[in-house]
């Protein structure tokens, strides 16, 4: 029955979330039309999708997902070496219920974490 979910999230600035998801995350466009008010991005099997929200505060906006990945510690480093922000209190490290997690913040206050079990 159920196959995929694929978050929606708020933005602000359609540009500014584009540029840190492609350039920042390494993810992609997807989709061929370019909607106003309305972004998707994929990177692997992942896509998480926007939506134009310009009076967003970024400081009340509780946006969270979790994300799996089969390799953490590559992906970990392949942020730091894009020059990503980690979250302060989001550096890599195994967490008390078996995974092994950092998370980051996006311009928007989106918090995305990603995790691997152990």
């Amino acid at each position: 029955m159920l196959t995929a979910i694929n978050p929606k999230l708020p933005m602000r600035d359609k540009t500014a979330t584009r540029d840190y998801y492609l350039n920042q995350l390494n993810f992609q466009e997807f989709g061929s039309a370019d909607h106003d008010g309305y972004l998707m991005v994929q990177k692997d099997n992942i896509q998480i999708h926007f939506f134009e929200f310009i009076e967003l505060d970024p400081k009340e906006n509780y946006g969270q997902v979790y994300i799996r990945t089969d390799n953490v510690d590559l992906l970990y480093q392949s942020f730091l070496d894009y020059g990503t922000a980690i979250h302060p209190n989001g550096k890599l490290q195994v967490k008390p219920w078996g995974q092994k997690e950092f998370s980051v913040l996006d311009p928007d206050n989106n918090l995305l974490t990603f995790g691997q079990s152990l």
